[in-house]
């Protein structure tokens, strides 16, 4: 995931140099990861249950590599995009997820599961901001050979640090299982997260088509992004554990995930407004993240809470398909609001999304405290 996320912060302004580079297809080569890893996700997980965890994970980590090269030897940006595609068909989060199932006890499993939760976003946290300091020294196609050599590293660990389980065996709390899609599907209450995740990923990947794009306009060289993201992520992690408190402890979930959605949109507002202006892109994009993060962190926890056993690993399947979904169809909505209306009205259009979330999430249910 490191991989997939460093290029996010700078590449929307290497794009800008690239041969027939238009915002629509900047978009797309920013997202089409997310359209390859929401289509083979599933299949590669059901794949493992047949011919093992690790052979598949191999697999998938060498489609990354060889997409991380593609994209870092490309001159032109239909190559580069091909070679995200590649690199979003090494879809191994549900492989990944099972062999984690079947390493655990039951009594740990849950935990284990959420530790690989911290792992991902504290992965997007130092892809931020060691995305504008490596583009610095190495470019972007240096940035895509890093991703190369981290997936091949990937692979090194696998096979000599992970034991291989004895055997392998459906974990209908960790992985999906196509019979339970009818009910994970007629589920009103999940498909409502299942929303929430894709906008909130949708959200996500446009502003990185547009916030580089106004931080160089405000005055903020490249080279000095990092510097911008290390507070505002520190920031926002810092001011979202009060809340995290509030809705856990205080019982006041709906209350404060209803808040953070609306101070999501109400960022993206500020970010709208404040064109041109450093301190006020700060602030609001500290508001971002602040809201981002809470959000990022509830939303798997109230699916698990509110899937029985039995459907959990499916329902957490089609909430992974609607994130990376949500990953593509920001990068390509993101690209076309930007080459017909420019890049601030792409922070418009995110918050009228972001209304339409906020709209459908006022019908959320609470789940009971276990």
């Amino acid at each position: 995931m490191l991989g997939l996320f460093l290029i996010l912060p700078v590449f929307a302004l290497y794009a800008e140099h690239l041969p027939s580079a238009t915002p629509v297809l900047t978009g797309i080569a920013i997202g089409i990861y997310g359209l390859t890893q929401a289509a083979l996700q599933i299949p590669f997980g059901l794949a493992s249950d047949r011919i093992g965890r690790k052979p598949v994970i191999v697999a998938g980590l060498l489609l990354f590599a060889v997409g991380s090269v593609v994209a870092a030897t490309a001159d032109d940006i239909w190559t580069i995009i091909a070679g995200r595609a590649i690199q979003g068909s090494g879809a191994i989060a549900a492989a990944v997820m099972a062999l984690l199932a079947d390493l655990t006890r039951d009594s740990h499993r849950t935990r284990a599961m959420a530790t690989v939760g911290v792992t991902i976003g504290f992965s997007f946290t130092v892809a931020l901001i060691a995305g504008p300091l490596f583009n610095t020294w190495i470019g972007v196609p240096g940035l895509f050979w890093l991703t190369a050599i981290l997936a091949l590293l990937g692979i090194a660990i696998l096979l000599v640090a992970i034991p291989t389980p004895e055997r392998s065996s459906v974990h209908a709390e960790a992985e999906p299982v196509p019979a339970l899609f009818g009910k994970v599907l007629g589920n009103s209450q999940l498909l409502r997260l299942d929303l929430g995740i894709f906008c909130l990923h949708l959200v996500l990947t446009a502003l990185f088509l547009a916030v580089p794009l106004e931080l160089v306009e405000a005055g903020l060289a490249v080279e000095r992004h990092a510097w911008l993201y290390l507070p505002v992520m520190l920031g926002g992690m810092g001011l979202m554990v009060p809340f995290v408190i509030k809705a856990e402890k205080g019982g006041k979930m709906k209350e404060v995930f209803l808040g953070a959605v609306g101070l999501l949109g109400l960022a993206q507002i500020g970010l709208y407004a404040m064109e041109g202006s450093l301190w006020g892109l700060g602030l609001a994009l500290l508001a971002f993240f602040t809201a981002f993060n809470l959000l990022e962190a509830t939303l798997p926890s109230l699916v698990s809470k509110l899937a029985p056993g039995a459907i959990r690993g499916t329902a957490m399947g089609v909430y992974s398909t609607s994130q990376f979904t949500g990953a593509f169809m920001g990068g390509l909505t993101g690209g076309w609001v930007h080459q017909h209306y420019g890049t601030t009205m792409i922070f418009v259009t995110s918050a009228i999304v972001t209304l339409i979330w906020l709209l459908a999430a006022q019908g959320m249910k609470v789940p009971e405290k276990r």
